[in-house]
């Protein structure tokens, strides 16, 4: 890897000496033009305006005092282009070769609908005729969204969704199919996939940008990868960060304030955010910009104690550690390890610690070990660095070279198939891009390195087993049950003396003995080695990325973008996620692809429609094909859009190579290499709802008093004539024996599960949209109606295995597969042979209204339409039917120095499902998230004389018992905020 990485570079390099050399413009006149930019009503002057030369990328800006001087390489005529948020954009014709003086006055506009955008189509359009919907926030809203961040204000956004794992640790998500850590949207920062390689997913913006450098963001719901490639299948985040050529000077903001949640150790903690940027341009050629945001808070904490185990007959709601043995609190960790006290007790008599009498007291109740909340567990102190530096240097007036580098670090929570505490996990992305009007060339690297990161659930196992084993553990619970039981005591004072009896000396969090337990534990890699269980998960996974595009500017009669791009993953676990090969290397997986778009405007440039196709290959499937076509029909103000695309979802690295021991199963990847390693072929997997489903029909069987019957004149067969059915060594052989010819009674319930070949998932978009600004361009309409098709559909899949084979009546009839001790559990990714559907529409509506007041508001809908045709699969759809959002702002009143803006919020309540709820809670639907809505808002104070805004907020203000957005998620609370903004540029 390391030659892989020093070619990489070396390619890179060569590539821009050739670029550099093929692009450097012979001597050329040099035209200069000096003047001032002022606004039209006050005739104040304006900082910061950006200029550029039309199709260059030759440009500067306005300085302090709204001066500017700019040189091009280029005789006249040509065209200067001035342009600030929040004004309208003015083109100015030059046609002398020195021009001084230049008067150019800008005027403020709403900018409803005037937005231009790259992201629909990869060439420049007005965002009302976009083939697609598009999601926009630019300075202005990103700088007075009624939230503490920028991230939290894509909530406010029609038909996305958010799943709040931490305070820093965000998954956002449309058109269903949410998750934590959410593998089917993608998401960008200047270009660059912000995926942590080796666990395929963003993780939220802890290690993406820092809020003064972002200059707009754009989201596209529903499938893209017709132009954007791979697992862009649910929606793509572009984020673009400021060019130091156009946004020059110091910013700095300060933000603190408290997070209010009642349930939480401390409920009211303070909060910290700093950030700084600057950036100069040193001439017309080279420009410099360097960042640092730095946040700490005491993170919100997940508290649902609620027993998702459903054994013994308990309850979600009802169930407890006080009347459950059995009990799995959502948040409680190491109490997922359960057995049946019955097959303890038979293991202990077959040792001869039990005699065989105690049989005929021991019940078949399941037993959990007692827990730790996760609160004792977690590392809470969540904290977040983001590191950015970015050279550009314009080459000529032609072409600019970016050398960009981002770093974030931080600690946070994050939910999978277990919780994991990410302590000192880092990204690091490195890019070096030249880019010209209409075309670019990228080359990065991410390198993901996971510091001292460990899985929540399996510490807590971890300390249990190094205080005592569970095979002690079980056995003194059972040994005291059965003194206690003998001696009269009834069945949950039995429990509680067999719990308090086997807990002796139990490490209690805070002490010496637990923190030593719980720092060996997470100081061992998974699984652990022979002095004890390990949690601690170690990832350097690193991508490399090259990709280019090109827009053919010369042809006049269509437009017309192609681009191609190559990926390799390095996965770098040291055998704690990744499975390995025979000589103990983990695997890499290569990747490219290409597309192609044209578009072409007819009748009378009312009418625009859009061809593309996308080809890309991974080394481990077949190769997929992406068509995408779109019309839009403009009338007037009236634009209306049709399309239809494909979109796919390459299997993630974990999806093909993950091979993690987790205390709910063991998680492996889908590829052949992990079904033969665990022996598929010769020892078959049952689906667990075939499992459950045939430990029903045991159960049923062996509770039919004709059939118990018929056991016990067996049983009694085999003693005296005249035996007792009590006596208790007939009742002893009794339960040994039911259960079998209960299991031989229903084999035609145990139906072996067939694995097929694993295959990248395919969605077909159908959509319709409607977008338009009438009422005097004071009312912005826009929405749409999707419908999908998943075939190969990727969805969890968890299989039981026989541990033991052939060992004995219990293997041949089973029965092994029914008790933890005797079975091993696997959850692995599968293709769905089923046609998955879903459908869903959005409307939202923006109205400017007099004196700089805005109104607007949104809602969507999504359904999963065939769920009842999947045969019991749960495809984790994790959406609620119904969003909506409203807002009400004024970014400008009482002379320009006052702004304010509120935002409510609601959405209805839907069931979750992920590899994090409990196997029976999950088959029967019953993890559902509550509907909840939010109340947000700020009020912010311009101080011009010290270029400076003061804001003030609070996000969740009326919803005191906060919310959860996943199952096993943290509790949402409130909180209150207070920043100062200080920007040298600012107007």
């Amino acid at each position: 890897m390391q030659n892989f990485t020093k070619s990489f570079i070396q390619g890179v390099f060569l590539l821009l000496a050739v670029v550099f050399l093929n692009t450097t413009e012979v001597f050329a006149q040099t035209t200069t033009i000096s003047g001032q930019v002022t606004e039209v009503g006050t005739k104040e002057t304006l900082v910061g305006v950006n200029i550029v030369v039309k199709g260059r990328v030759v440009g500067t800006i306005s300085d302090l005092d709204g001066n500017f001087t700019l040189r091009v390489n280029q005789a006249p005529p040509f065209t200067l282009i001035f342009s600030m948020v929040g004004f309208s954009s003015q083109e100015v014709e030059i046609t002398d070769s020195n021009v001084s003086n230049l008067q150019v006055s800008l005027a403020e506009a709403s900018i409803l609908g005037q937005e231009v955008i790259v992201s629909a189509s990869r060439i420049e359009e007005n965002v009302l005729q976009s083939a697609v919907t598009v999601e926009r926030m630019d300075i202005i809203s990103i700088r007075e969204a009624p939230q503490a961040n920028f991230y939290d204000a894509l909530n406010n956004m029609k038909g996305v969704e958010m799943s709040t794992q931490s305070l820093t640790f965000k998954s956002f998500n449309t058109r269903g199919f949410n998750a934590n850590g959410n593998v089917r949207t993608v998401q960008l920062i200047d270009g660059m996939d912000n995926q942590a390689p080796g666990l395929n997913f963003s993780v939220g913006n802890i290690a993406g940008i820092s809020e003064l450098d972002l200059e707009s963001l754009e989201l596209l719901p529903g499938a893209s990868s017709a132009l954007y490639g791979p697992n862009a299948i649910n929606g793509i985040l572009l984020m673009n960060s400021k060019n130091p050529f156009q946004y020059q000077g110091f910013s700095a903001q300060i933000k603190t304030g408290v997070m209010d949640e009642g349930q939480r150790s401390n409920p009211t903690t303070g909060f910290y955010d700093f950030a700084a940027r600057y950036a100069t341009a040193f001439n017309d050629k080279l420009a410099l910009k360097v960042n640092v945001n730095y946040l700490r808070a005491d993170d919100w904490q997940a508290n649902d104690f609620r027993d998702q185990s459903l054994l013994n007959g308990s309850t979600i709601e009802g169930g407890s550690r006080q009347n459950n043995p059995g009990y799995n609190g959502i948040n409680i960790y190491g109490d997922e390890t359960n057995v049946n006290m019955f097959s303890v007790a038979q293991s202990l008599v077959g040792a001869g610690l039990l005699p065989q009498a105690a049989l005929a007291i021991i019940p078949q109740t399941s037993v959990s070990r007692t827990g730790y909340m996760e609160r004792d567990l977690a590392d809470y102190g969540t904290e977040s660095l983001k590191l950015n530096a970015a050279l550009h240097w314009r080459l000529n007036d032609r072409v600019e070279a970016i050398f960009q580098g981002n770093y974030g670090a931080g600690t946070t929570v994050y939910t999978g198939a277990d919780r994991y505490s990410i302590t000192g996990f880092n990204i690091g992305q490195y890019k070096a891009e030249l880019k010209g009007a209409n075309w670019f060339v990228r080359a990065y690297t991410t390198q993901e390195r996971s510091g001292d990161s460990y899985a929540v659930g399996i510490a807590a196992q971890g300390i249990n087993e190094a205080w005592k084993t569970s095979q002690q553990w079980f056995g003194q619970y059972v040994g005291a049950y059965a003194t206690a039981a003998g001696q009269g005591a009834d069945a949950n004072t039995a429990h509680a003396a067999a719990r308090a009896f086997a807990d002796q000396g139990r490490f209690m969090p805070g002490t010496p003995e637990f923190n030593q337990a719980l720092g060996d534990v997470r100081s061992r890699p998974i699984p652990g080695n022979a002095q004890g269980v390990g949690a601690r998960f170690v990832d350097k996974t690193n991508l490399y990325h090259l990709e280019g595009s090109y827009t053919f500017k010369d042809v006049t009669w269509a437009d017309f973008v192609m681009g191609a791009n190559y990926r390799l993953y390095s996965l770098n676990s040291e055998g704690t996620l990744f499975a390995t090969q025979e000589n103990g290397d983990e695997f890499s997986i290569n990747e490219y692809g290409g597309y192609f778009q044209g578009s072409k405007r007819l009748i009378n440039d009312n009418l625009k429609l859009t061809a593309s196709v996308r080809y890309d290959k991974n080394e481990n499937f077949d190769g997929q094909w992406s068509p995408r076509v779109s019309a839009v029909y403009t009338a007037g103000q009236h634009n209306f859009r049709v399309s239809y695309q494909t979109g796919f979802r390459i299997p993630t690295t974990q999806d093909q190579f993950i091979d993690l021991m987790t205390p709910q199963a063991r998680l492996i990847g889908g590829l052949p290499l992990l079904r033969n390693r665990y022996n598929f072929n010769t020892n078959p997997v049952y689906s667990l709802a075939t499992v459950t489903q045939f430990g029903g029909g045991i159960q049923a069987w062996a509770t039919n008093p004709a059939n118990q019957g018929a056991v016990m004149q067996e049983v009694l067969g085999q003693f005296p004539p005249g035996t007792s059915p009590n006596d208790p060594s007939v009742m002893a052989v009794f339960n040994q024996l039911l259960p079998v010819r209960a299991a031989e009674a229903n084999q035609n319930l145990k139906q072996e599960y067939v694995v097929r070949p694993f295959q990248p998932e395919i969605v077909r978009s159908y959509e319709i949209g409607y977008k338009s600004l009438i009422a005097g361009d004071k009312l912005m309409i826009d929405g749409y109606y999707y419908y999908n098709r998943f075939e190969n559909f990727i969805g969890g899949q968890v299989l039981v295995q026989d541990r033991n084979p052939g060992s004995g009546i219990a293997s041949t009839t089973g029965l092994n597969l029914l008790s933890a001790n005797t079975r091993n559990v696997f959850s692995m990714p599968v293709n769905r042979q089923e046609i998955i559907k879903s459908y869903g529409w959005a409307l939202g509506m923006d109205y400017q209204l007099p004196k700089n007041y805005t109104i607007g508001g949104n809602v969507s809908f999504n359904k999963l339409s065939n769920i009842e045709d999947l045969g019991g699969f749960q495809p984790s759809f994790n959406t609620p039917e119904y969003r909506t959002n409203f807002t009400f702002a004024n970014r400008n009143i009482a002379y320009k120095n006052i702004g304010f803006a509120v935002a409510w919020r609601w959405q209805d309540e839907f069931v979750w499902q992920s590899s994090f709820v409990g196997p029976l809670v999950s088959t029967q639907g019953l993890s559902v998230m509550p509907a909840f809505s939010t109340f947000d808002a700020q009020v912010s104070y311009k101080l011009k004389s010290l270029k400076s805004i003061i804001k003030v907020g609070g996000s969740n203000l009326f919803n005191s018992s906060g919310y959860r957005q996943a199952w096993g998620n943290p509790t949402v609370g409130t909180m209150y905020f207070v920043s100062i903004t200080f920007d040298e540029f600012l107007n």
